[in-house]
């Protein structure tokens, strides 16, 4: 049981620790110091309300204490020493009264000095930890969009891993595409699978096209070579004929045709 309950405590503060934001916490905190602040500022009011109460009271007290002194004179002037007596007397009573709320005047007093004093200490401290919360957290904002970038950059952040693993899930089928793709078109051109379209061919197919392919140029470019040599021939063998029958009409005969003036042309 203890092992279970330091699993699961374990547990507990490592699912706490990766919700907990660090700002949020010192929001929350910068929050219960203000209600701390507050409940102070309250407590001075409270007392500083107290005391003037009993400054109000010390007041009336004194103003009674007076009038029972004035009657008490009055009384003894007019020979009414008993009723002066008695207004002594209350006078007397009025004064412990008053003397008692003296006491307790300077006590509240003295109060209300130490809680204006640490009022005004707890506020210059909550400033100082609002100052501290702020930097902290535009320090901790900072950390975090640099580890992002970091991350982003170095590959390591779960959006890039999921880009990366989708790039080389597409990378791994393509090549086994292309993987495939060429095996099939191994084993027909082998002759292994039947191309059921009828267009391929075997390598025996192919290998007697090439040759019949082959051999039609070879008979027509031998065709082409006797055209070429037989007339060459024809026309050397026109050239000597006429070179013979010219010879023969300067050497011999004349010729009887009527010779005709050659037309010149006008270069106009």
């Amino acid at each position: 049981m203890k092992r279970m309950g330091m699993i699961f405590r374990a547990k507990a503060n490592k699912a706490l620790d990766r919700a907990e934001d660090p700002r949020e916490t010192l929001d929350y905190s910068y929050q219960k110091q203000l209600e701390l602040l507050q409940k102070v500022r309250r407590g001075v009011a409270d007392v500083a309300t107290s005391r003037k109460r009993l400054e109000l009271q010390m007041t009336q007290l004194q103003g009674q204490s007076s009038k029972l002194e004035d009657q008490g004179k009055k009384a003894l002037a007019l020979g009414r020493e008993d009723l002066a007596r008695e207004a002594l007397s209350r006078k007397s009573a009025l004064q412990q009264q008053v003397t008692d709320l003296e006491g307790q005047h300077q006590t509240l007093q003295g109060e209300e000095e130490k809680l204006t004093l640490a009022a005004q200490r707890l506020q210059a401290k909550v400033d100082a930890f609002r100052t501290k919360k702020e930097t902290i957290k535009a320090t901790y904002t900072a950390a975090q969009a640099q580890t992002r970038i970091g991350e982003a950059f170095s590959g390591i952040s779960e959006e890039m891993g999921d880009v990366g693993m989708a790039i080389q899930r597409a990378e791994d089928k393509t090549a086994q595409l292309q993987a495939r793709s060429g095996a099939i078109d191994e084993l027909l051109a082998s002759g292994a699978l039947d191309d059921q379209s009828g267009m391929a061919k075997d390598d025996i197919t192919a290998e007697l096209d090439r040759l019949s392919g082959g051999g039609d140029v070879e008979l027509e470019l031998q065709r082409m070579k006797a055209e070429l040599a037989g007339g060459s021939s024809g026309g050397q063998q026109a050239l000597e004929g006429g070179q013979g029958e010219g010879g023969q009409g300067e050497g011999g005969q004349a010729s009887n045709a009527p010779q005709q003036d050659t037309p010149r042309f006008n270069k106009d």
